[in-house]
C-alpha cells in the first residue's frame, strides 16, 4: 500500500501548493493485527490511487450497484453493510492506515468479498477515479465537524464537494450523510438544499430517521447513552 494519500500540486514556479483539507493525518501506531492485514489482505481488497477513471467491473470482478463510503473509520459498519448486502459492491475510502488495516482484518474474518478499500484523499479519488453517473450511493458518516468557526472552511460538505458527488451519482442515486453535531447538520442541510438537482428525501424537508441500511456503531450507541443526537440527511439526485 502506497503511503501518499495526497497527490501534490505545483504552481508555475514549481512550488507545492497548499490546499485546504477536510482531514488531518493522525496515523498512530499500527497493531500487529492491522499490519498483518495490510501485508496480506491489501493485495486482494486494496485499490491504489490512479489519476484516471476506474473500471468497477474490473475492480470487483463483476457488475453490481456500487456504494462509496468516505471516511469509514475502523470499518466496522462498512463491513457489516457489505456482509448484509452481498448483491452490492462497496468501496471504502479512509486516510488513516490503522483504520484501513482494521477494516481489512474484519472483512477477512467475515468472509466478505464485495468490499474494496482505498487509502487516499476522497476528493482526489472522486475527481480522478470515479466515473460520472456510476454510483448508486455515497455515504459520509460522522465526518470531522471542525467545531471552531475559523475551521468551518475545512468541513468536507461544501457546495463544490456536493456538486462533485452529484456528478458521480447515477440519476436516482443518493448522498447519505450523518453527524452527531447539530450545527454541522444544519450546515449540511443548508448546503444540500441550495444545489439544484438534489431532492431531500425527508418528508419534513430536513432530516430523515436513521435508515436500517446504516448500522448503529459503538460510537453512536455511546452518544445515545450520553443524550447526544444524531442527524441523518439523504438527498437523491433527480437531474
Amino acid at each position: 500500500m502506497k503511503n501518499d494519500v495526497i497527490s501534490p500540486e505545483f504552481n508555475e514556479e514549481g512550488r507545492v501548493l497548499r490546499r485546504i483539507r477536510s482531514f488531518v493525518r493522525r496515523q498512530g501506531r499500527l497493531t500487529k493485527g492491522q499490519q498483518h492485514a495490510l501485508d496480506n489482505y491489501w493485495p486482494v481488497m486494496g485499490v491504489e490511487f490512479q489519476a484516471e477513471p476506474a473500471d468497477f467491473s474490473e475492480i470487483f470482478g463483476r457488475e453490481a450497484p456500487v456504494t462509496l463510503e468516505i471516511g469509514f473509520g475502523m470499518g466496522t459498519s462498512l463491513v457489516a453493510m457489505a456482509q448484509t448486502n452481498p448483491q452490492h459492491n462497496y468501496l471504502g475510502i479512509e486516510v488513516h492506515s490503522p483504520g484501513v488495516g482494521a477494516c481489512l482484518s474484519t472483512a477477512h474474518e467475515a468472509g466478505v468479498e464485495n468490499l474494496r478499500v482505498m487509502c487516499h484523499d476522497a476528493v482526489e479519488v472522486l475527481e480522478n477515479m470515479i466515473p460520472d453517473n456510476s454510483l448508486n450511493m455515497v455515504q459520509l458518516f460522522f465526518p470531522d465537524p471542525w467545531h471552531k468557526a475559523r475551521h468551518n472552511k475545512r468541513r468536507i460538505v461544501q457546495v463544490p464537494f456536493a456538486d462533485l458527488v452529484k456528478r458521480k451519482l447515477k440519476l436516482g442515486g443518493v448522498f447519505h450523510m450523518a453527524t452527531d453535531w447539530e450545527p454541522y447538520a444544519e450546515h449540511m442541510l443548508e448546503v444540500m438544499s441550495s444545489i439544484e438537482g438534489y431532492k431531500n428525501q425527508s418528508e419534513s424537508h430536513d432530516y430523515v430517521p436513521r435508515p436500517d441500511s446504516r448500522p448503529v456503531t459503538k460510537f453512536e450507541q455511546r452518544g445515545h447513552r450520553l443524550g447526544h443526537g444524531v442527524w441523518d440527511l439523504m438527498f437523491e439526485r433527480v437531474k
